[in-house]
Protein backbone atom coordinates (compact mmCIF):
# COMPACT_ATOMS: atom_id res chain seq x y z
CA UNK A 1 0.00 0.00 0.00
CA UNK A 2 2.63 2.99 1.13
CA UNK A 3 0.89 5.42 -1.65
CA UNK A 4 -0.49 7.71 1.07
CA UNK A 5 1.70 10.83 1.48
CA UNK A 6 0.67 14.02 3.24
CA UNK A 7 1.79 17.14 1.06
CA UNK A 8 0.46 19.45 4.25
CA UNK A 9 4.11 19.55 5.78
CA UNK A 10 6.79 19.12 2.65
CA UNK A 11 7.71 22.08 1.38
CA UNK A 12 10.91 22.82 0.09
CA UNK A 13 12.82 25.01 1.58
CA UNK A 14 13.77 28.07 -0.81
CA UNK A 15 15.40 31.07 0.05
CA UNK A 16 13.37 34.72 -0.55
CA UNK A 17 16.40 36.81 -0.11
CA UNK A 18 19.11 37.32 -2.96
CA UNK A 19 21.64 38.99 -0.71
CA UNK A 20 24.77 36.86 0.35
CA UNK A 21 24.62 33.77 1.44
CA UNK A 22 25.14 32.66 5.06
CA UNK A 23 26.00 30.03 6.59
CA UNK A 24 23.61 28.28 8.65
CA UNK A 25 26.19 27.09 11.22
CA UNK A 26 23.96 28.20 14.26
CA UNK A 27 20.57 28.92 12.74
CA UNK A 28 19.77 30.95 15.71
CA UNK A 29 19.90 27.61 17.90
CA UNK A 30 22.70 29.12 20.47
CA UNK A 31 25.03 26.27 19.01
CA UNK A 32 27.81 28.25 17.65
CA UNK A 33 30.98 26.26 15.65
CA UNK A 34 33.60 25.36 18.70
CA UNK A 35 36.03 23.90 18.62
CA UNK A 36 35.25 19.53 19.00
CA UNK A 37 36.09 18.10 22.16
CA UNK A 38 36.76 14.33 22.67
CA UNK A 39 32.60 13.69 23.78
CA UNK A 40 30.38 12.44 20.94
CA UNK A 41 27.08 12.99 20.65
CA UNK A 42 26.58 9.09 21.30
CA UNK A 43 28.51 9.54 24.60
CA UNK A 44 26.13 12.66 25.12
CA UNK A 45 22.60 9.85 24.51
CA UNK A 46 24.32 7.61 27.17
CA UNK A 47 23.97 10.15 29.36
CA UNK A 48 20.60 10.67 28.76
CA UNK A 49 19.50 7.43 29.90
CA UNK A 50 18.73 7.80 33.11
CA UNK A 51 15.83 10.53 32.08
CA UNK A 52 14.41 11.52 35.08
CA UNK A 53 17.67 12.86 36.44
CA UNK A 54 18.24 14.97 33.72
CA UNK A 55 18.90 19.07 34.99
CA UNK A 56 15.92 21.53 34.28
CA UNK A 57 13.25 18.60 32.87
CA UNK A 58 10.12 18.01 34.30
CA UNK A 59 7.27 15.51 33.09
CA UNK A 60 5.45 15.01 36.59
CA UNK A 61 3.32 18.03 38.13
CA UNK A 62 5.35 20.19 39.35
CA UNK A 63 7.30 23.59 37.84
CA UNK A 64 10.72 25.04 36.29
CA UNK A 65 12.01 28.39 36.04
CA UNK A 66 9.77 29.45 33.39
CA UNK A 67 6.65 26.31 33.70
CA UNK A 68 4.49 24.56 35.44
CA UNK A 69 2.76 21.40 34.41
CA UNK A 70 -0.31 19.15 35.83
CA UNK A 71 -1.74 15.65 35.41
CA UNK A 72 -4.68 14.55 36.63
CA UNK A 73 -6.21 10.90 35.82
CA UNK A 74 -9.61 10.39 34.32
CA UNK A 75 -12.24 7.89 35.61
CA UNK A 76 -11.40 5.55 32.97
CA UNK A 77 -8.93 3.44 34.01
CA UNK A 78 -4.69 3.96 34.41
CA UNK A 79 -4.03 7.81 33.07
CA UNK A 80 -2.65 7.62 29.45
CA UNK A 81 -1.55 11.56 29.09
CA UNK A 82 1.79 12.14 29.39
CA UNK A 83 3.65 15.97 29.49
CA UNK A 84 7.12 17.62 29.51
CA UNK A 85 9.15 20.92 30.01
CA UNK A 86 12.68 20.65 29.28
CA UNK A 87 14.31 23.79 29.71
CA UNK A 88 18.30 24.45 28.34
CA UNK A 89 17.23 21.86 25.81
CA UNK A 90 20.42 21.97 23.73
CA UNK A 91 21.65 25.56 24.63
CA UNK A 92 20.27 27.99 27.46
CA UNK A 93 17.68 29.95 25.59
CA UNK A 94 16.14 26.66 24.09
CA UNK A 95 12.80 24.97 25.97
CA UNK A 96 11.35 22.17 24.37
CA UNK A 97 7.15 21.35 26.06
CA UNK A 98 5.17 18.55 24.94
CA UNK A 99 1.59 16.67 25.73
CA UNK A 100 0.93 13.50 24.28
CA UNK A 101 -2.31 11.91 24.77
CA UNK A 102 -2.56 7.95 24.48
CA UNK A 103 -5.22 5.82 23.21
CA UNK A 104 -6.00 2.03 23.05
CA UNK A 105 -4.82 -0.57 25.11
CA UNK A 106 -0.94 0.69 25.24
CA UNK A 107 -1.78 4.04 24.87
CA UNK A 108 -0.28 4.96 28.00
CA UNK A 109 2.84 3.35 27.49
CA UNK A 110 2.97 4.73 23.67
CA UNK A 111 2.86 8.42 25.07
CA UNK A 112 5.51 7.57 27.90
CA UNK A 113 7.31 6.74 25.35
CA UNK A 114 6.85 9.23 22.80
CA UNK A 115 7.49 11.74 25.61
CA UNK A 116 11.17 10.20 26.39
CA UNK A 117 12.08 9.51 22.99
CA UNK A 118 10.37 12.32 20.58
CA UNK A 119 12.79 15.28 22.29
CA UNK A 120 16.06 12.88 21.93
CA UNK A 121 15.64 12.56 18.46
CA UNK A 122 15.17 16.31 18.26
CA UNK A 123 18.53 16.39 20.01
CA UNK A 124 20.05 13.89 17.44
CA UNK A 125 19.35 15.79 14.40
CA UNK A 126 20.37 18.90 15.69
CA UNK A 127 23.64 17.58 16.93
CA UNK A 128 23.91 16.22 13.35
CA UNK A 129 22.92 19.29 11.30
CA UNK A 130 25.88 21.35 13.96
CA UNK A 131 28.50 18.07 12.84
CA UNK A 132 28.31 18.82 9.04
CA UNK A 133 28.14 22.70 9.48
CA UNK A 134 31.45 22.49 11.58
CA UNK A 135 33.44 22.27 8.37
CA UNK A 136 32.16 25.87 7.44
CA UNK A 137 34.96 28.97 7.57
CA UNK A 138 31.62 30.78 8.23
CA UNK A 139 31.59 32.87 11.59
CA UNK A 140 28.27 31.75 13.06
CA UNK A 141 25.31 34.01 13.91
CA UNK A 142 22.93 34.10 15.86
CA UNK A 143 19.99 36.08 14.32
CA UNK A 144 17.85 38.59 16.18
CA UNK A 145 14.83 37.44 13.83
CA UNK A 146 11.93 40.15 15.58
CA UNK A 147 13.79 42.33 13.36
CA UNK A 148 12.37 40.78 10.25
CA UNK A 149 9.03 42.03 11.28
CA UNK A 150 10.01 45.43 10.26
CA UNK A 151 11.54 43.79 7.23
CA UNK A 152 14.95 45.01 7.69
CA UNK A 153 16.98 43.15 4.77
CA UNK A 154 17.10 40.61 2.63
CA UNK A 155 19.91 38.84 4.68
CA UNK A 156 17.41 38.77 7.50
CA UNK A 157 14.72 37.59 5.06
CA UNK A 158 17.32 34.77 3.97
CA UNK A 159 17.83 33.55 7.36
CA UNK A 160 14.45 33.43 8.73
CA UNK A 161 13.58 30.92 5.82
CA UNK A 162 17.00 29.25 6.41
CA UNK A 163 16.00 28.64 10.49
CA UNK A 164 12.22 27.94 9.46
CA UNK A 165 14.06 25.09 7.03
CA UNK A 166 15.90 23.78 9.82
CA UNK A 167 13.52 23.52 12.28
CA UNK A 168 10.54 22.03 9.88
CA UNK A 169 12.73 19.36 8.36
CA UNK A 170 14.17 18.56 12.44
CA UNK A 171 10.47 18.15 13.06
CA UNK A 172 9.65 15.92 10.30
CA UNK A 173 12.63 13.73 10.75
CA UNK A 174 11.94 13.39 14.43
CA UNK A 175 8.25 12.25 14.08
CA UNK A 176 9.11 9.74 11.08
CA UNK A 177 11.55 8.18 13.37
CA UNK A 178 9.55 8.04 16.67
CA UNK A 179 6.85 6.19 14.24
CA UNK A 180 9.58 3.58 12.72
CA UNK A 181 11.01 2.72 16.10
CA UNK A 182 7.71 2.35 17.47
CA UNK A 183 7.13 0.26 14.77
CA UNK A 184 9.72 -2.02 15.51
CA UNK A 185 10.04 -1.83 19.21
CA UNK A 186 10.01 -5.52 20.78
CA UNK A 187 8.22 -4.70 23.84
CA UNK A 188 5.18 -2.53 22.69
CA UNK A 189 2.48 -3.22 20.62
CA UNK A 190 1.22 -0.19 18.80
CA UNK A 191 -0.70 -2.18 16.36
CA UNK A 192 -4.15 -0.74 17.75
CA UNK A 193 -2.79 1.58 20.20
CA UNK A 194 -1.40 5.21 19.59
CA UNK A 195 -0.70 8.40 20.87
CA UNK A 196 -0.68 12.26 19.96
CA UNK A 197 1.90 14.71 20.12
CA UNK A 198 2.01 19.01 20.72
CA UNK A 199 5.52 20.00 20.76
CA UNK A 200 6.72 23.55 20.80
CA UNK A 201 10.49 24.61 20.82
CA UNK A 202 10.79 27.82 22.01
CA UNK A 203 13.93 30.23 21.06
CA UNK A 204 13.97 33.81 21.91
CA UNK A 205 11.10 35.45 20.14
CA UNK A 206 10.50 32.75 17.76
CA UNK A 207 8.48 29.83 18.54
CA UNK A 208 8.61 26.32 16.58
CA UNK A 209 5.79 24.08 16.78
CA UNK A 210 4.85 20.29 15.43
CA UNK A 211 1.77 18.32 16.32
CA UNK A 212 -0.68 15.19 15.15
CA UNK A 213 -3.52 14.16 16.89
CA UNK A 214 -6.09 16.69 18.52
CA UNK A 215 -4.20 17.93 21.76
CA UNK A 216 -3.85 21.51 21.00
CA UNK A 217 -1.46 24.47 21.69
CA UNK A 218 -2.74 28.17 22.58
CA UNK A 219 -1.22 31.72 23.40
CA UNK A 220 -2.42 33.85 25.86
CA UNK A 221 -1.53 37.39 24.71
CA UNK A 222 -2.70 41.27 25.21
CA UNK A 223 -4.53 43.02 22.43
CA UNK A 224 -4.55 47.04 21.79
CA UNK A 225 -6.22 47.67 24.86
CA UNK A 226 -4.34 45.49 27.17
CA UNK A 227 -7.27 42.50 27.46
CA UNK A 228 -5.95 39.06 27.80
CA UNK A 229 -7.15 37.53 24.30
CA UNK A 230 -6.69 33.26 22.85
CA UNK A 231 -4.54 32.84 19.84
CA UNK A 232 -4.85 29.41 18.72
CA UNK A 233 -1.71 27.71 17.91
CA UNK A 234 -2.72 24.36 16.29
CA UNK A 235 -5.46 22.81 14.52
CA UNK A 236 -7.27 19.79 15.85
CA UNK A 237 -6.40 17.16 12.83
CA UNK A 238 -9.92 14.94 13.03
CA UNK A 239 -10.95 12.59 10.45
CA UNK A 240 -13.29 15.47 8.95
CA UNK A 241 -11.30 17.97 7.96
CA UNK A 242 -11.37 18.39 3.90
CA UNK A 243 -7.61 17.47 3.45
CA UNK A 244 -7.65 14.94 6.12
CA UNK A 245 -10.30 12.91 5.04
CA UNK A 246 -9.96 13.12 1.42
CA UNK A 247 -6.10 11.48 1.94
CA UNK A 248 -8.10 9.01 3.96
CA UNK A 249 -10.44 7.79 1.24
CA UNK A 250 -7.67 8.05 -1.40
CA UNK A 251 -6.24 5.62 0.97
CA UNK A 252 -9.32 3.36 1.07
CA UNK A 253 -9.60 4.29 4.79
CA UNK A 254 -13.44 5.10 5.76
CA UNK A 255 -14.40 8.24 7.70
CA UNK A 256 -17.77 8.39 9.50
CA UNK A 257 -19.75 8.96 12.65
CA UNK A 258 -21.85 7.18 14.49
CA UNK A 259 -25.67 7.58 15.09
CA UNK A 260 -25.12 7.97 18.84
CA UNK A 261 -21.88 10.72 18.67
CA UNK A 262 -23.16 12.77 15.08
CA UNK A 263 -20.33 15.51 15.98
CA UNK A 264 -16.95 12.55 16.35
CA UNK A 265 -16.17 11.75 12.85
CA UNK A 266 -14.10 8.67 12.86
CA UNK A 267 -11.17 6.34 10.94
CA UNK A 268 -12.56 2.44 9.85
CA UNK A 269 -10.87 -0.03 8.23
CA UNK A 270 -11.81 -0.71 4.86
CA UNK A 271 -12.91 -4.03 5.42
CA UNK A 272 -14.06 -3.93 9.29
CA UNK A 273 -16.03 -1.37 11.61
CA UNK A 274 -12.94 -1.30 13.83
CA UNK A 275 -10.99 0.20 15.33
CA UNK A 276 -13.11 3.87 14.63
CA UNK A 277 -9.96 6.53 15.79
CA UNK A 278 -11.32 9.99 16.38
CA UNK A 279 -8.41 11.59 14.84
CA UNK A 280 -6.58 11.50 11.94
CA UNK A 281 -2.91 11.84 12.77
CA UNK A 282 -1.19 9.85 15.40
CA UNK A 283 1.94 7.64 16.49
CA UNK A 284 0.89 4.57 16.23
CA UNK A 285 -1.56 2.65 15.33
CA UNK A 286 -0.37 0.39 12.45
CA UNK A 287 -3.86 -1.34 11.59
CA UNK A 288 -4.21 2.32 9.92
CA UNK A 289 -1.35 3.35 8.54
CA UNK A 290 -1.80 1.86 5.51
CA UNK A 291 -5.23 3.47 5.44
CA UNK A 292 -4.67 7.26 5.30
CA UNK A 293 -3.45 7.72 8.96
CA UNK A 294 -0.10 9.39 8.88
CA UNK A 295 2.21 10.68 11.60
CA UNK A 296 3.68 13.34 9.67
CA UNK A 297 3.75 17.03 11.55
CA UNK A 298 1.69 19.70 10.40
CA UNK A 299 4.31 22.67 11.04
CA UNK A 300 4.59 26.35 12.00
CA UNK A 301 6.66 29.17 13.26
CA UNK A 302 5.77 32.24 14.86
CA UNK A 303 7.45 35.08 16.07
CA UNK A 304 6.43 36.07 19.94
CA UNK A 305 5.59 39.80 20.62
CA UNK A 306 6.50 41.41 23.77
CA UNK A 307 2.34 41.53 24.14
CA UNK A 308 2.55 37.47 24.49
CA UNK A 309 2.21 36.61 27.98
CA UNK A 310 2.03 32.36 28.21
CA UNK A 311 1.10 29.45 25.98
CA UNK A 312 -0.61 26.43 26.85
CA UNK A 313 -0.35 23.45 25.80
CA UNK A 314 -3.21 20.30 26.93
CA UNK A 315 -4.70 17.21 25.88
CA UNK A 316 -8.48 16.77 24.93
CA UNK A 317 -9.71 16.64 28.17
CA UNK A 318 -8.98 20.24 28.94
CA UNK A 319 -10.69 21.24 25.04
CA UNK A 320 -13.71 19.11 25.10
CA UNK A 321 -14.87 21.46 28.53
CA UNK A 322 -13.22 24.65 27.93
CA UNK A 323 -12.94 27.22 25.20
CA UNK A 324 -9.54 28.67 24.28
CA UNK A 325 -10.54 32.00 25.85
CA UNK A 326 -12.01 30.31 29.54
CA UNK A 327 -8.45 28.99 29.59
CA UNK A 328 -6.68 32.25 29.09
CA UNK A 329 -8.89 33.48 31.79
CA UNK A 330 -8.31 30.59 33.97
CA UNK A 331 -4.62 30.59 33.48
CA UNK A 332 -3.99 34.58 33.82
CA UNK A 333 -6.25 34.96 36.89
CA UNK A 334 -4.44 31.92 38.50
CA UNK A 335 -3.54 32.86 42.35
CA UNK A 336 0.11 32.29 41.32
CA UNK A 337 1.85 31.24 38.21
CA UNK A 338 2.88 27.95 40.37
CA UNK A 339 -0.58 27.13 40.49
CA UNK A 340 -1.92 27.67 37.09
CA UNK A 341 -2.13 24.31 35.65
CA UNK A 342 -3.55 22.74 38.37
CA UNK A 343 -6.33 25.14 38.20
CA UNK A 344 -6.97 24.57 34.68
CA UNK A 345 -7.30 20.81 35.40
CA UNK A 346 -9.46 21.24 38.54
CA UNK A 347 -11.42 23.69 36.71
CA UNK A 348 -12.20 21.01 33.39
CA UNK A 349 -12.63 18.60 36.07
CA UNK A 350 -15.36 20.52 37.12
CA UNK A 351 -16.70 21.27 33.84
CA UNK A 352 -16.75 17.87 33.11
CA UNK A 353 -19.09 16.72 36.57
CA UNK A 354 -21.54 20.04 35.57
CA UNK A 355 -21.80 19.55 31.91
CA UNK A 356 -21.58 15.55 31.21
CA UNK A 357 -22.30 14.42 34.81
CA UNK A 358 -23.58 10.64 33.56
CA UNK A 359 -19.92 10.23 31.47
CA UNK A 360 -16.49 9.33 32.60
CA UNK A 361 -14.24 12.35 32.71
CA UNK A 362 -11.61 12.37 30.28
CA UNK A 363 -7.60 12.33 31.24
CA UNK A 364 -6.19 15.80 31.38
CA UNK A 365 -2.51 17.25 31.02
CA UNK A 366 -1.23 20.59 31.10
CA UNK A 367 1.77 22.54 30.26
CA UNK A 368 1.82 26.29 30.82
CA UNK A 369 4.61 28.07 29.89
CA UNK A 370 5.37 31.91 31.25
CA UNK A 371 7.14 33.42 28.15
CA UNK A 372 8.91 36.06 30.16
CA UNK A 373 10.85 33.23 32.23
CA UNK A 374 9.42 34.47 35.25
CA UNK A 375 7.45 32.06 38.02
CA UNK A 376 6.60 32.41 41.85
CA UNK A 377 9.15 32.38 44.64
CA UNK A 378 9.66 28.69 46.46
CA UNK A 379 7.23 30.10 49.40
CA UNK A 380 4.48 30.68 47.33
CA UNK A 381 4.70 27.61 45.35
CA UNK A 382 4.59 25.24 48.42
CA UNK A 383 1.73 27.59 50.07
CA UNK A 384 -0.02 26.07 46.61
CA UNK A 385 0.04 22.57 48.21
CA UNK A 386 3.10 21.53 45.32
CA UNK A 387 6.44 19.73 46.03
CA UNK A 388 9.17 20.30 44.38
CA UNK A 389 9.82 20.02 40.53
CA UNK A 390 10.63 16.83 39.53
CA UNK A 391 8.07 15.25 42.63
CA UNK A 392 4.82 14.32 41.94
CA UNK A 393 1.92 15.25 43.53
CA UNK A 394 -0.32 12.99 45.56
CA UNK A 395 -3.90 13.32 43.17
CA UNK A 396 -2.02 13.19 39.88
CA UNK A 397 -3.55 10.04 39.16
CA UNK A 398 -0.07 8.17 37.99
CA UNK A 399 1.25 5.26 38.19
CA UNK A 400 4.56 4.68 38.95
CA UNK A 401 6.81 4.63 36.23
CA UNK A 402 10.17 3.25 36.00
CA UNK A 403 12.95 5.54 34.15
CA UNK A 404 12.07 4.04 30.78
CA UNK A 405 8.71 4.76 31.18
CA UNK A 406 7.57 0.98 31.38
CA UNK A 407 4.66 0.37 34.47
CA UNK A 408 2.68 -2.94 35.03
CA UNK A 409 0.16 -3.81 31.74
CA UNK A 410 -3.84 -2.73 32.72
CA UNK A 411 -6.26 -5.33 32.16
CA UNK A 412 -8.22 -4.52 29.03
CA UNK A 413 -11.46 -4.48 30.32
CA UNK A 414 -10.14 -1.27 32.66
CA UNK A 415 -9.46 0.11 29.37
CA UNK A 416 -12.66 2.20 28.04
CA UNK A 417 -11.36 3.90 24.97
CA UNK A 418 -12.67 0.54 23.62
CA UNK A 419 -16.21 -0.72 23.16
CA UNK A 420 -17.58 -4.11 22.94
CA UNK A 421 -18.10 -5.92 20.11
CA UNK A 422 -21.95 -6.58 20.70
CA UNK A 423 -21.93 -1.91 21.85
CA UNK A 424 -20.43 -1.36 18.38
CA UNK A 425 -23.20 -4.00 16.19
CA UNK A 426 -26.15 -1.61 17.50
CA UNK A 427 -24.48 1.55 15.83
CA UNK A 428 -25.91 3.02 12.72
CA UNK A 429 -22.72 5.06 10.83
CA UNK A 430 -23.92 8.95 9.95
CA UNK A 431 -21.27 9.79 6.79
CA UNK A 432 -19.01 12.56 6.63
CA UNK A 433 -19.36 14.76 3.54
CA UNK A 434 -16.61 16.82 2.22
CA UNK A 435 -17.41 19.76 0.27
CA UNK A 436 -15.17 20.23 -2.96
CA UNK A 437 -11.39 20.99 -2.42
CA UNK A 438 -11.76 22.92 0.72
CA UNK A 439 -8.27 23.40 2.59
CA UNK A 440 -8.31 24.01 6.32
CA UNK A 441 -7.13 27.33 6.79
CA UNK A 442 -5.87 28.64 10.79
CA UNK A 443 -6.47 32.25 11.71
CA UNK A 444 -5.99 33.96 14.46
CA UNK A 445 -9.79 34.80 15.23
CA UNK A 446 -10.76 31.12 14.70
CA UNK A 447 -11.38 29.04 17.38
CA UNK A 448 -11.17 25.47 16.28
CA UNK A 449 -13.58 24.27 18.64
CA UNK A 450 -13.06 20.44 20.71
CA UNK A 451 -15.95 18.49 20.86
CA UNK A 452 -18.86 20.71 22.08
CA UNK A 453 -22.22 18.62 23.14
CA UNK A 454 -20.52 15.25 22.90
CA UNK A 455 -21.06 13.32 26.52
CA UNK A 456 -17.87 11.49 26.37
CA UNK A 457 -15.91 10.33 23.10
CA UNK A 458 -13.50 7.62 23.05
CA UNK A 459 -10.73 7.93 20.80
CA UNK A 460 -11.30 4.11 19.71
CA UNK A 461 -14.57 2.17 19.67
CA UNK A 462 -13.09 -1.12 19.36
CA UNK A 463 -9.73 -3.42 17.88
CA UNK A 464 -10.40 -4.79 14.53
CA UNK A 465 -11.11 -8.53 13.85
CA UNK A 466 -8.32 -9.98 11.39
CA UNK A 467 -8.96 -12.97 11.83
CA UNK A 468 -11.74 -12.79 9.32
CA UNK A 469 -11.39 -12.93 5.61
CA UNK A 470 -10.73 -9.94 3.64
CA UNK A 471 -12.33 -9.21 0.81
CA UNK A 472 -10.50 -8.72 -2.25
CA UNK A 473 -9.81 -4.93 -3.61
Amino acid sequence: MGGCVSTSSQSTCSSRGNGKRVSPSCMGMGICRRKRNKKTFADHVNTLQHLPSIPNRIFTNGKSRASCIFTQQGRKGINQDAMIVWEDFMSEDLTFCGVFDGHGPHGHLVARKVRDALPLKLLSFLHSYQSKQNGSSTACFKADLKKLDAGDSEKDSSTEDKLDCLWREAFLKSYKSMDKELRSHPNLDCFCSGSTAVTVVRQGSNLFMGYIGDSRAILGSRDSSDSMVAIQLTVDLKPDLPREAERIKRCKGRVFALQDEPEVPRVWLPFDDAPGLAMARAFGDFCLKEYGVISIPEFSHRLLTERDQFIVLASDGVWDVLSNEEVVEIVSSAPTRSSAARILVDSAAREWKLKYPTSKMDDCAVVCLFLDGKMDSESDYEEQGFSTATLQSNHSGNAMESDDGQISEPYLQRNFTVRSSEENDSFRRIPVEIEGNEEPVMAEDQNWSGLEGVTRVNSLVQLPRFSEERPNS
